[in-house]
């Protein structure tokens, strides 16, 4: 039961990268196994290790977590960072979801061709700016505290210091509409295990690459796993 998080993934984002971001917010330290041969993916699935075949993988108290909602949220509430209650819970799901969908929007940018990234670099600035953070914008307005739920630091506000950051990756203005999302990146940032995660050196992830996206063509073949990344 004991022993730090083993996380079983490529060496790059993905749906690896929200479960980092968690763990490291909670102070936790954790080992990886980089995915890089389509062997080692073979013998995971062999083991009976991927439920759904489907990495990530998450060893922790003796299970063998996959899907990467399920294991967030075990990680949020063993870590005291899912509310209080049943009603504090629905809220950092839903702003959980809203995140999880504006970073949908830039999880297969890798993969697409120059056309497409044009595209979908687009799309994502444009629901950024228009659906999401202004939603996000009006819950810490109307809320009048630091978090978007209670008075107390969550997933919900990891989840949105990752969105917020991997937006401004691709377009550096996108809060200057919104004070207070930027007083909250400012704030949150300044958390200590966050501050730490963000410096360099830590097992936070580089913006994907090339050789990110051959790793993961080269362990699934190019076939219909390249979703899971």
């Amino acid at each position: 039961m004991g022993g730090k998080p083993k996380l079983y993934y490529f060496d790059g984002r993905g749906k690896m990268e929200p479960i980092r971001w968690l763990l490291a917010a909670a102070g936790v330290e954790f080992d990886e196994e980089f995915l890089e041969t389509r062997e080692q993916y073979e013998k995971l699935l062999q083991d009976g290790d991927l439920l759904f075949q489907q990495v990530p993988m998450v060893e922790i108290d003796g299970m063998k977590m996959v899907q990467s909602r399920a294991i967030l949220r075990y990680i949020a509430a063993k870590y005291n960072l899912y509310g209080k209650d049943l009603k504090e819970q629905a809220l950092i799901d839903m702003y959980v979801e809203g995140t999880t969908d504006l970073m949908g929007l830039i999880l297969m940018y890798p993969f697409l061709s120059s056309e497409d990234k044009k595209k979908q670099l687009a799309t994502f600035v444009e629901k950024a700016t228009k659906r999401y953070f202004p939603v996000y914008e009006k819950v810490l307005k109307d809320h009048g505290q630091d978090f978007l739920v209670g008075n107390q630091f969550s997933w919900a506000d990891i989840h949105l210091l990752e969105a917020i950051l991997m937006v401004e990756e691709k377009a550096c203005d996108t809060l200057s509409e919104f004070p207070h999302l930027q007083a909250f990146k400012a704030k949150i940032s300044n958390i200590p295990t966050i501050k730490k995660f963000l410096e360099p050196g830590s097992q936070r992830k580089p913006v994907p690459d090339d050789r990110y996206v051959e790793t993961v063509r080269r362990v699934f073949q190019a076939y219909h796993d390249v979703k899971a990344t």
